[in-house]
């Protein structure tokens, strides 16, 4: 049986079971590895990163045991959607200007309220 290289793509999310080694993706079937914004939609500081990283480890542990398979990763992928989601909402992530697509996915950004 030839090794298949699963993932799931949401919007923001890029979910491989794979590890990387010398910039490529080599499948691993007991390892997942996360792309996170392809598309550079926002801009990130280290602790919005971290906050989705550990989503992800925390996901991939509640996961563990059961089958890799593309549904279990499209549910993480989408569970990761919603982190996103939170932190751009909290102000933690912002849409970066500078991206190719500018098309608030996540939502139109929210303007101050003033007094």
């Amino acid at each position: 049986m030839a090794e298949t290289l699963l993932k799931a793509t949401t919007r923001h999310v890029r979910i491989f079971t794979a590890r990387v080694e010398n910039a490529q993706l080599v499948f691993d079937p007991n390892q997942l590895t996360l792309d996170l914004d392809p598309d550079n939609e926002f801009i990130w500081d280290q602790s919005s990163q971290e906050a989705v990283q550990q989503r992800f480890r925390d996901l991939v542990e509640a996961h563990a045991g059961q089958d890799l398979n593309d549904y279990n990763l499209r549910r993480i992928g989408s569970e990761l959607e919603g982190k996103i989601r939170e932190l751009l909402q909290a102000g933690a992530l912002r849409y970066n200007p500078d991206c190719r697509v500018l098309n608030y996915s996540m939502g139109l950004p929210q303007a101050p309220q003033s007094a």
